[in-house]
């Protein structure tokens, strides 16, 4: 069924699409979306359960943050069988972000490049929709992703992590911080080790946050600094690292676009994956490892598990190859599973040696 599904999106949906800009498509499909009601999607394969952050997943595949910036479609990614969604990227303040035209498509690398800069309503609208789909018991679990407003002085940054998550943390499975996105502009550097450690800070100095919280990172930063930060994590007892973030490189990628912002879909899929396997070596098993960027496949989404990823997200590619792409990646994840001799997903992560 997930074969014919694909097919219908790639012959006569995604054409339609594909025509007109590519925020006015995200919005026009996120406006269906919000109208999907509660339905419950088809069980999972038992292999692909896992237990990660102490919670249980029926699956391994999560809606990566930037598609539901604003939880409007929660119930349609339970519908499409996604074990997770990372809402976000939620700021505290509503915004606009950057000017139009910001999102652009290159089919050709099967890639998006945008430079949104987090546009958002802010945290107190997102609240009570998380809210709703909460107190319906759906089997999806929830995350959020967080930032700070583009005008926020970089003294008070870690001030606006703390304020979105006082206000939702107690409605989510886990938090990511965004410390990486490269479309607000000195963003990046709050990756340095004293920065994180003054966001952990100003969270913890508050109301305690339960949830489970993880650094999102860069695909771009150096070797060693990747080391430092899966450091500091591990010395803060953050709960993980999701890697990648959109990419700032294009001809190392084969990409030849020139267009300001950050890369995501197919040529990330190399990048991303060494990052992981950089994390696994780095903290081995004390933190849980989200793998994103170029997973359209099961065989991508496999090569992130490998490498040493509990969890996996996608965005770009269901933006090229629809709907179906969540069930077909689930169904060939047991495949692989059995072609391995795995019994479960948890037995595949890190099975390339990323420890």
């Amino acid at each position: 069924m997930s074969g014919i599904v694909a097919a219908g999106y790639r012959r006569l949906l995604r054409p339609i699409l594909f025509r007109l800009d590519a925020e006015l498509s995200h919005r026009l499909t996120l406006a269906v979306l919000a109208r999907v009601p509660a339905l419950k999607p088809a069980a999972d394969p038992p292999e692909l359960s896992s237990r990660v952050f102490n919670l249980n997943f029926s699956n391994p595949l999560g809606l990566a943050a930037g598609m539901d910036k604003e939880a409007r479609a929660i119930l349609a990614w339970t519908a499409l069988g996604f074990g997770f969604a990372e809402l976000g990227t939620v700021t505290p303040l509503a915004q606009l972000g950057n000017a139009r035209p910001r999102i652009w498509r290159l089919p050709a690398d099967r890639a998006l490049i945008n430079r949104l800069g987090f546009p958002s309503l802010g945290v107190t609208p997102v609240v009570p929709r998380i809210a709703r789909a909460r107190s319906l018991n759906l089997r999806l679990k929830l995350a959020l992703n967080v930032g700070p407003n583009k005008e926020t002085p970089a003294t008070q940054v870690a001030e606006d992590y703390a304020t979105v998550i006082r206000q939702a943390a107690h409605l989510t499975d886990f938090i990511v911080i965004n410390v990486s996105s490269p479309n607000t502009r000195g963003l990046r550097a709050f990756q340095a080790p004293e920065q994180i450690c003054a966001i952990i800070t100003a969270i913890r100095a508050g109301a305690a946050c339960l949830a489970p919280i993880l650094l999102k990172i860069a695909p771009d930063l150096p070797p060693p600094m990747i080391d430092q930060v899966c450091d500091v994590a591990v010395t803060l007892e953050l709960a993980g690292i999701v890697a990648t973030n959109t990419t700032l490189q294009r001809a190392s990628l084969g990409v030849t676009s020139a267009l300001e912002g950050g890369l995501s879909g197919a040529p990330l899929g190399g990048l991303a994956r060494s990052v992981i396997a950089r994390v696994r070596r780095r903290a081995g098993r004390r933190l849980v490892i989200i793998g994103v960027g170029g997973i359209a496949t099961a065989a991508d989404a496999y090569a992130h598990i490998r490498a040493g990823a509990s969890l996996i997200e996608l965005y770009t590619g269901l933006v090229y190859e629809g709907p179906g792409v969540v069930s077909s990646i689930k169904q060939g994840l047991a495949r692989l599973l059995a072609r391995d001799g795995f019994r479960s997903i948890s037995e595949a992560v890190g099975s390339a040696g990323g420890d």
